[in-house]
Formats: structure tokens, C-alpha cells, sequence
């Protein structure tokens, strides 16, 4: 990585103030020295297993206890159903906590993600965790403060308004009496007023008072990540665990007819367990594992079925849609229009690829069934987990480390459901981990999809109409933002070929980079600067916010006139899931290597108030370098029902050396509720880069990942 700015803005009642400077650098160096030992829990499990029972649905708590525990020595136990995988989830819902109890953030352990323990906050996923479960966490923990002040005020005879709270400890009005929360828990007070339920009109604590949110808050388990002490789902270990491995189909769709297990079973100390079209082995090291299931694998005879490949996708989904492609309903009015435009859009599958590959350690005790994994759906997964093995909910237990990513594609319990079964028929612990070819080729992925839009402009620029079709990758920000006169927006299934299910952003990847590229195709067919075409048909303030405040830092309005034949600019902008983006880039083109080079991208992005400006950066930095590996390079390829790319080595995430500048801006919405930041700036990435594309060359592209021939 080159070079880096960035700055945080707050807008409040349509004024925006001057830029605060925020140094990448220091908060690199507070993340390493940021001190913790792992996970403290400040209450024994059965205390807090008991308040398990004390839930009603999907996050909602029915009383304090199954949201926040006190212990006797003032430690604050947090507990939400939330995880982490690296998204900061962690940090915030700990400065949430602390800022409502009025403690130091340290004072704040959380447990997350234990289903044994804590309350279904659903997914972590579409961006949820800061608008659901972080307000959550502030009213119970304001509920909480408000009793513990209710016990000092009972204590003393005074009124509870007179009392205020500092670092944990309660101070009456003289100064002169004094009650630490620990000191309270001593006597069971507090572990009996817990039992309330959680008030509904809880007023927590208004966003220009924050104390503890609105900072940059290292994480708390930061030192034990970057010196790798911490323990991922990968790591971990059960007395007497086996290493599982999985026989695999050759092809996709194909079906097991037979196999001889017996060339495993004649190996020491291997374990073989067959039900039905599953087949694994387990043994006591992975290398022993391989062994058995390649012996395994010669064996099996299978039947496969026509697949098709990655050259016929696209025709393949526009064929087989659902009920067929819609027709543009405004079609009778094409002929008297002074312009219109039609375009179809191309988006392949691509895989989530994971540092930390699917992971699920399973271990059976009197039975009942314990799995240690990696997933953004715990709940899920438990659920999952007693349908297949017929369980009450009360005989299983999933519980989630931090672990190393998911972006969407840790929804589905195949790994964990694969290490239970293996552990049930051996009668000991066993840890199966996915393979990275095995990732690439077993997991789902992001859907492919045909885009097609059309449209219209009368006689001085202003569309007129809008017809938009997605066929199979979904329907997120499939709604256009611009005035467009008569619109509809569709979206229609098909017969995919391919596993597909969630990932970074969902639709709005592949919706906003159709939208925003055709928008570009407009302008220039209304003969109208870009950014002028799309502010005239823009009405949102907070749309048009981060749109001019990027144009204006990135010094759209001189670039744009700046025609070169190996250099370009683009922009593009979207809302996905509340927030707002928008993105400028610069290009470079090497015609002897067809190759693109992305010089600068300028961002600026608005989620509400903003709770951890730096974690808020690592969300935006991510969502890009992400983004530019879908827009420049990852795409899977297949035929006869095989992947031919299932490795790094042939499928190129992107790598440090493609990142060059990044300047990145948060607008600060103090006015405004906090929302979730972690798939939204990834979204205008891949349109930007196209439209730069078209600046530079007069090309325009339609298809990712973006090519280009000189």
C-alpha cells in the first residue's frame, strides 16, 4: 500500500464541518499494543446457562440476566449471539455496553456467538449488527444502570436523580458516599434485579454525550490476533480427537453408486463410516486421513450428470428463466421518444474465499452434541444440527471463536453437520477443515447474473423511463435511486447451475455495477458531463451528499477534461442497506499487457453516526480491495461439472501490490441513527472502474471481471 489519507466529516442539520485528520499509521501501532489475555468470563457458565431460559425470539431478551452479568469483582460479562470474524462486531458491542454502564471499555467482556449461553441475535450478516443488536446492547445496559442507581438510591434514601455513575463506581451528590457496581453485586441484589425485564422506552444516551462510542477503539483481543495467540476455529483441539475427511464427488451433481471401504479399514488406527452418499474417514493426523480416503476414492464408481459450463453461463440462466425474461412494459412508447438505450450486463460467480477455510470441531458427551466452528449463523447451524441428528434444542451446543471470515459464506452447517456425524459413529472428538480446492469447489457462491436495462431520455436529457431486469442474482438494490420517469425494477430466478447463496454486499454488486455503468451510457448518449446527468436526476440529500463531497475531493470537474490513452476516471455511487456511497478512481493502462492498473480510489461514505471511526476505515479499505479483485480478475471457471481454477495459484484474489492510494472519508451523520458499514462501500467499486475505462478508451465494458484489449 502506497499512500493513504483519510478523514472523518460530521454532518448535522445539513451543515457539514471541518474534516478531522486521522492517522492509519497510529492506529496500526495501537492495534498491536493494545493489551488483553483472551476471554475473561466474569460469571460461571451454569450461572449464566441458567439465564439462557430467559429469552424470548430472535434478539430480543426478556430479562437483563440473558443480556448482561455482574460478578462479585465488578467484572461486566456481555452476551449477544452476534459473532466475529474480523468485521470489529467485537469492539462495538463492547463500546456500546461501556458507554451505557459508564465504564471503561476494558471493563467490558463479551461472549458471543455460544448458543448455550447467549440470545439469538440472528445472523451476523446484512450489515445488522450495528442498527439491531448494538442498540440492544445500549438499552440493556442503560436498563441496567438505571436499577443499579435504583439500589444505590434505596441504600442511601435519596433520590435516584441525584446520583450519577463514573467508571462503575455511583457518587451521591456531596461526593461523600460512594458504591462500585462490584460492591452492589456482593449481596445478590443486583443478581435478583436483573430478573426485570428490559423497560421498552429505555432512553440511552444521546449521541453528542458519547464518551466510550464514537472513538477509535482498538480491539480488545488485538495483541493476541497480530502475535497469533488467538485460537480460531482451526486451532482447537478435544483429548483424543480424530481428523476427519470427506469423500468428494468428481464432478458436480455426481452420484456415489458404489464404493469398497475396505482398503481403509485394513489401515491402522483409521476409522470409515458410510451413510448412504456420505462416506468420511478419521484419523489420528490429517496426513493418515488423506491416506484412507485416497484409498477410499480409487474405489468409488460414480454416475454423473450433464452439466453446464462457464462459456454457455450466461445463455444458460437467460434460457432458463423462471416464467422467462420480463418484457419492457414500456415498449408501445419506445418509437416516440427522442433517445433511448438498451444494454445487457454480465456478473460470474466468484467464491468468498476465506482466509480460514470451514472449520467444525464436534465432540458427543452423554448425548448431546457440541461443535466449536466458524460461522456467521450460529442459531442456524444449532438448529441445523438437532433436524438432522433429531435432538432437542437443549442437547446441542454451538459454540463460535473469532474466526478468520466468513463475507457471507458461512450461512450452511455442511462442515459441522460432516464433523458430528464422523464424531458420533467413531465415539470421539473430530476436527474436519475444509481444504482450500475443497472451499473453491463445495461452497456456495455469489450468483451469477444477466442484467438488462433499458431506457429512455426526451429531448433535453431527463429520462423518461426505466425497465431493469436481474436474472437469478437477486433483488438487493435492484430499486434505482434517480428520477426516471416511468420504472420498474425486476428480478427473476433461474435454473443455476452452481451452489449460490450470500456473499459480501448480496445483489447490489452486481445490480449497482449494471446501474451505475448504464447511467454513465446516458450521460453520454444526453451528451452531459457524468456527474451532472446523475445529479440531475438525484434527489436524495444523502445520495447527493457523498456524491458531491467525493467529486469535489478526488477534483472530478478538472480530471474528467483531462483525455489521455492510458489513463481514465470514473465514478459511480449506490445505497445498499441505509447507507451511502460514493466512488471515484483513476486508472492506468498498460496496452503491451492488456492490463489495468487502479491508481487512486477516493471514497466517501455515510452509515449514521459513526461508533469506531477506525473500524469503520477497516470496514471501507476491505469493502474495496475486495471489490476490486471482483471487478478486475475473480471469476470461477467450469466445465463438465469441474472447476478449472480451484486454487489461489489460479483464481488471483487481490494482493498488496495492487492496492495503491486510497483516500477515504466518512461523513458523520450525528443526526442520524447508526447502520451497519461492512458490504456497503464495496458496492461502487467495479461500475467506477468501467466508466473509467470508457473515459480512457471510448470502450465500454458490460461484463466482470473488466478486460480490456488495446
Amino acid at each position: 500500500m502506497n499512500t493513504e489519507t483519510h478523514e472523518i466529516m460530521t454532518m448535522r442539520d445539513g451543515e457539514m464541518s471541518d474534516p478531522v485528520k486521522f492517522d492509519f499509521a497510529m492506529n496500526r501501532r495501537c492495534f498491536v499494543e493494545v493489551l488483553g489475555a483472551g476471554l475473561l468470563i466474569a460469571a460461571s457458565v451454569p450461572v449464566l446457562a441458567q439465564n439462557r431460559g430467559n429469552r424470548s425470539g430472535r434478539g430480543e431478551s426478556r430479562n437483563l440476566a440473558a443480556r448482561i452479568h455482574i460478578a462479585e469483582n465488578g467484572r461486566i460479562t456481555v452476551l449477544t449471539g452476534k459473532i466475529e470474524m474480523g468485521q470489529g462486531a467485537r469492539t462495538e458491542l463492547s463500546q456500546a455496553a461501556a458507554e451505557e454502564l459508564r465504564v471503561p471499555l476494558e471493563r467490558i467482556e463479551l461472549i458471543m456467538g455460544d448458543t448455550a449461553l447467549v440470545p439469538d441475535d440472528g445472523l451476523s450478516a446484512g450489515s445488522r449488527t450495528t442498527p439491531s443488536t448494538v442498540p440492544a446492547v445500549r438499552s440493556a445496559a442503560a436498563a441496567a444502570r438505571t436499577l443499579l442507581l435504583e439500589l444505590a438510591a434505596k441504600k442511601w434514601s435519596v433520590e435516584r436523580d441525584t446520583l450519577k455513575v463514573i467508571d462503575g463506581t455511583i457518587t451521591d451528590a456531596t461526593g461523600a458516599k460512594t458504591l462500585t457496581y462490584a460492591e452492589l453485586a456482593k449481596n445478590g441484589e443486583v443478581e435478583e434485579a436483573f430478573k426485570q425485564a428490559i423497560p421498552a422506552d429505555v432512553n440511552v444516551t444521546p449521541v453528542d454525550q458519547w464518551r466510550v462510542m464514537g472513538i477509535s477503539a482498538a480491539r480488545s483481543n488485538g495483541r493476541d490476533l497480530v502475535t497469533g495467540k488467538h485460537k480460531y476455529p482451526s486451532d482447537y483441539t478435544r483429548p483424543g480427537m480424530l481428523y476427519g475427511k470427506i469423500l468428494r464427488a468428481p464432478t458436480y451433481g455426481a452420484k456415489l453408486l458404489s464404493v469398497d471401504l475396505e482398503p481403509a479399514r485394513a489401515m491402522k488406527d483409521v476409522f470409515v463410516f458410510q451413510d448412504g452418499g456420505f462416506v468420511g474417514v478419521a484419523a489420528a493426523n490429517t496426513f493418515i486421513a488423506e491416506q484412507a480416503l485416497k484409498a477410499i476414492g480409487e474405489t468409488a464408481k460414480w454416475e454423473s450428470a450433464p452439466q453446464p459450463s462457464s462459456k454457455e453461463l450466461f445463455s444458460h440462466l437467460r434460457a432458463t428463466a423462471q416464467g422467462g425474461v420480463p418484457a419492457n412494459p414500456f415498449a408501445d412508447e419506445l418509437s416516440s421518444v427522442a433517445k433511448k438505450l438498451k444494454a445487457t450486463f454480465h456478473v460470474p460467480y466468484i467464491q468468498h474465499a476465506p482466509m480460514e477455510t470451514r472449520t467444525a470441531l464436534a465432540e458427543w458427551a452423554d448425548g448431546q452434541l457440541t461443535v466449536w466452528t466458524g460461522t456467521q449463523n450460529p442459531f442456524g447451524y444449532h438448529g441445523e444440527l438437532a433436524r438432522t441428528f433429531r435432538l432437542a434444542n437443549e442437547k446441542v451446543r454451538v459454540i463460535v471463536p473469532d474466526f478468520g471470515g466468513g463475507f457471507g459464506g458461512k450461512h450452511t452447517a455442511e462442515v459441522a453437520i460432516e464433523a458430528a456425524k464422523l464424531a458420533q459413529a467413531a465415539g470421539k472428538p473430530v476436527l474436519v477443515r475444509w481444504t482450500r480446492e475443497e472451499e473453491f469447489k463445495w461452497a456456495y457462491f455469489r450468483p451469477a447474473g444477466v442484467i438488462d436495462v433499458e431506457a429512455t431520455l426526451d429531448d433535453k436529457g431527463q429520462m423518461t423511463s426505466w425497465h431493469f431486469v436481474n436474472i437469478n442474482s437477486g433483488g438487493a438494490a435492484v430499486e434505482t435511486p434517480y428520477r426516471s420517469g416511468k420504472e420498474k425494477c425486476q428480478t427473476v430466478g433461474s435454473n443455476a447451475p452452481l451452489r449460490q447463496g450470500s456473499y459480501r454486499g448480496l445483489a447490489s454488486v452486481a445490480n449497482v455495477f449494471a446501474r451505475e455503468s448504464f447511467m454513465d451510457e446516458l450521460a453520454a448518449e444526453a451528451q452531459m458531463d457524468p456527474l451532472d446527468f446523475r445529479l440531475a436526476h438525484l434527489e436524495n440529500p444523502r445520495l447527493r451528499a457523498v456524491l458531491e463531497e467525493a467529486a469535489k475531493r478526488f477534483g472530478w470537474r478538472e480530471r474528467v477534461k483531462q483525455k489521455q490513452p492510458t489513463a481514465g476516471v470514473g465514478l459511480a455511487c449506490g445505497t445498499e442497506k441505509g447507507s451511502f456511497v460514493a466512488a471515484c478512481v483513476e486508472i492506468g493502462l498498460n496496452p503491451d499487457k492488456n492490463t489495468i492498473e487502479v491508481r487512486k480510489i477516493c471514497e466517501v461514505f455515510e452509515c449514521g453516526a459513526v461508533i469506531n471511526p477506525s473500524n469503520l476505515l477497516a470496514q471501507a479499505q476491505g469493502c474495496i480491495i475486495m471489490g476490486l479483485g471482483a471487478a478486475l480478475r475473480e471469476e470461477m471457471r467450469f466445465s463438465d461439472g469441474k472447476m478449472e481454477n480451484a486454487a489461489f495459484s489460479r483464481y488471483r484474489v487481490p494482493r498488496l501490490s495492487d492496492v495503491q492510494e486510497l483516500d477515504i472519508h466518512q461523513l458523520n451523520r450525528t443526526d442520524l441513527a447508526s447502520l451497519g458499514a461492512g458490504e456497503t462501500p464495496i458496492i461502487p467499486i467495479a461500475p467506477a472502474i468501467a466508466n473509467a475505462l470508457f473515459h480512457a478508451t471510448g470502450k465500454r465494458v458490460r461484463e466482470l471481471p473488466i478486460r480490456w484489449e488495446a
